[in-house]
């Protein structure tokens, strides 16, 4: 039995170390961000994308994604019209990577769904199991301005459009909290698989 595991976290938690730690494990992790910025890239998304914000979204020939997180975060309008041409796309690719996953002689134990906006799209309800990953606020910022040079108020305001951390964690199956170094969290991951593993096949034998 395969099962399906919702991933997600709020920014700077450390998801995607998390993800890599699972594929570690053996299980498949779909990466929501990456179909994402490859819809992007097809010619058909792109021109939707231009007939709904202006051409000024294109930069050298490909979607400047900076510029529309940046209009999209100051305007959920504009954010949703975003997810009306990105949603289906993204759902059409990860079905088509499930399905060859599946295919597989030995198919994985379990199929990771590294997905930022899981609970905001509805998707949580879909999933066998859900992890949350979490850390303290000053943390998260701390290590999204290391990698991105962002602001903290950028950091904050693009917090704030997702669901609050602490509604994540009391919704969630599984919490690890990721506030130490990667050894630590390389250890409470061994010492959540088998509850996530678990959980998640009790609820898919239940579906």
């Amino acid at each position: 039995m395969t099962v399906q595991v919702g991933l997600t976290g709020s920014i700077g938690a450390g998801k995607t170390t998390v993800a890599q730690l699972l594929r570690e494990h053996g299980a498949h992790v779909i990466d929501a961000d990456a179909h994402a910025r490859a819809v992007l890239d097809e010619p058909e998304a792109r021109g939707a994308l231009i007939e709904t914000f202006g051409p000024d979204v294109i930069r050298d020939g490909h979607v400047d994604r900076g510029a529309l997180a940046e209009r999209v975060f100051q305007d959920p309008a504009q954010r949703a019209a975003l997810e009306a041409i990105v949603h289906p796309r993204v759902r059409q690719r990860v079905a088509d990577e499930i399905a060859a996953a599946l295919a597989k002689p030995e198919p994985p134990a379990m199929i990771v769904h590294d997905v930022p906006l899981l609970y905001e799209t509805g998707l949580a309800g879909t999933m066998d199991a859900v992890l949350v990953v979490d850390a303290p606020l000053p943390l998260r910022i701390e290590r999204v301005q290391a990698r991105t040079g962002l602001s903290e108020t950028e950091i904050r305001r693009r917090d704030a459009a997702q669901w609050p951390a602490a509604r994540k964690r009391t919704e969630a199956d599984v919490v690890i909290v990721n506030d130490g170094d990667l050894d630590t969290l390389r250890t409470r991951l061994e010492a959540a698989w088998p509850t996530l593993l678990e959980l998640a096949r009790t609820r898919a034998g239940q579906r």
